[in-house]
């Protein structure tokens, strides 16, 4: 016992005289004080930071992206956070909070602002990218900020390029900022999970740091138990659902595996496996491959969907392309049609993309140039010219035609500004006719193309109503149809045989 006792004092002190007695903890203080709290410099470089993100993420340019991160501000209040749980230091906590705060809701909002005015509005890979928080990103931003808090520390200020590069404060908020002007909540969500798992991480990985530093050493028992028990209770309350994620991930993974190696195993060595692209999300999940294989190695897709969902223990449906090689062909020549089958596919691919360019902006009246294509996500927009006599519901149905000539892909007619098309009904009516109805579906499109999420309904009665009249009747059939089509409906002043719909209060037309 008295030697385990000496031990621990001889280590006790090696620890503050090798560890502790290096360390300048005043002009670390003043370091982290200085950079922690809101400034009107702060607030320009995270807008400015935020900015650059959102037009990477948009661009899906990693290159830009990177950039955003290293100017990004964010490091410093949350860096300053952690130092004040070590030390228990209530003001720097409140100061640090409040520029985090105040940081995060600018870039959010910013963002936002710039995806609203952007004619790019489709997820790309990066945005998509950082949607799927998991265990991986807990452990990232962790190794990040101890060395992001030694270098702090002990003088080293050139790693912290590459801490920010690693825990990517800023992009997150940037894709909360596009969740929100899209109004996509899944994008939103999953993107404000990473966020807060980062700057949770590195928050309190900078207050383990602080610790073993000496900062806070004046600190009762009590307090420092407190502290250890916060700690374990924050990391294991954020790993748990990141590592469900990631087994989630990880599960995908494996499955993919299995599917390409049945095909593999199924079609022999001679085959080659080219595609392959499984959507986890769809009831039953759905497997798109194509195939390279020899005429005499040819399978019958319903044999094999029947022998993959033994294979893997999953109900699929099995989309399954093969392209046929003739008897004596061998590894070169599967190379060559893969070669050839790419080629061909990327020459008509971007001939479709050429033609229905040119289509759409015949039918939005605007030269091809101004017309928006989304290839990752199969998607052209354009904005439309005032035609002579146009209604909205011409714009509409240019649209549909356009996009049953574009199979495959998601065409958007973004009309000019004018006024949305009279809902009327005939006498005694309540109920919507084809006519009065096509009027509210093309009101709710118009909505759509503009972004506006909500619709003024003239007689719409603010509550329920046990026995409405005939015109809040009608009001409720338009309410009914516009939430249908993802439109919300606001009460407004009570109408008669016409319902002339207008947007929410806040929401214009571009």
């Amino acid at each position: 016992m008295a030697s385990d006792h000496l031990e621990h004092v001889a280590l006790y002190r090696w620890w503050r005289r090798a560890v502790v007695g290096r360390v300048d903890h005043e002009a670390v203080m003043g370091r982290i004080v200085d950079d922690s709290g809101w400034s009107p410099r702060y607030a320009f470089m995270v807008m400015m930071s935020a900015g650059i993100a959102v037009l990477g993420l948009l661009l899906s340019s990693p290159a830009v992206v990177i950039g955003a991160m290293l100017i990004s501000p964010l490091m410093s209040p949350i860096l300053g956070l952690g130092f004040s749980l070590a030390l228990f230091d209530f003001a720097e906590m409140r100061r640090s909070m409040i520029a985090l705060a105040i940081g995060a809701v600018a870039a959010v909002l910013f963002t936002a602002l710039i995806v609203t005015l952007s004619p790019l509005q489709a997820p790309t890979s990066e945005i998509i990218a950082r949607t799927r928080p998991n265990l991986f990103d807990l452990a990232v931003a962790l190794f990040a900020s101890l060395a992001g808090t030694f270098a702090i520390i002990r003088g080293r200020g050139d790693t912290i390029v590459g801490v920010a590069i690693a825990t990517a404060l800023m992009p997150p908020l940037a894709v909360v900022g596009f969740g929100l002007a899209t109004w996509n909540m899944a994008v939103l969500g999953g993107a404000f999970a990473l966020f807060v798992t980062n700057f949770v991480t590195i928050a309190l990985s900078a207050t383990v740091m602080a610790r073993y530093y000496g900062f806070g050493h004046h600190l009762s028992s009590q307090q420092s138990w407190t502290q250890t028990f916060l700690l374990l209770f924050v990391f294991v309350a954020m790993a748990i659902p990141l590592g469900i994620s990631l087994k989630q991930i990880a599960g995908e993974a494996v499955t993919t595996n299995q599917v390409r190696s049945f095909l593999s195993d199924r079609f022999g060595s001679s085959a080659r496996v080219t595609q392959l692209d499984i959507d986890f999300d769809a009831a039953p999940i759905m497997v798109r491959s194509v195939v390279i294989t020899p005429r005499s190695q040819a399978q019958r897709n319903d044999a094999l969907q029947k022998e993959l969902e033994q294979r893997i223990g999953r109900t699929v449906r099995l989309r399954l392309d093969q392209v046929l090689l003739e008897a004596g062909a061998g590894a070169i020549d599967a190379q060559r049609e893969e070669i050839r089958q790419a080629s061909d596919a990327a020459a008509l691919e971007s001939s479709r993309i050429t033609s229905l360019s040119q289509t759409l902006a015949l039918a939005a009246g605007v030269p091809a140039e101004q017309v928006t294509i989304d290839r990752d996500h199969r998607r052209a927009s354009a904005v439309a010219a005032p035609l002579p006599g146009a209604s909205l519901q011409s714009y509409r149905i240019l649209e549909s035609r356009v996009a049953a000539q574009a199979e495959g892909w998601g065409v958007a007619i973004i009309p000019p500004q004018m006024g949305f098309p009279a809902v009327a009904f005939g006498n005694d009516i309540a109920t919507l006719d084809p006519v009065s109805r096509e009027a509210v579906l093309t009101s709710a499109w118009a909505a759509r193309r503009w972004n506006i999420q909500a619709l003024v309904v003239p007689g719409l009665p603010t509550g329920e109503t046990d026995n409405p009249g005939l015109s809040q009747r009608r009001a409720l059939a338009i309410a009914q149809l516009l939430h249908e089509q993802g439109v919300a409906a606001i009460p407004g002043n009570a109408a008669g045989q016409s319902f002339r719909l207008t947007p929410a209060q806040g929401e214009t037309a571009p």
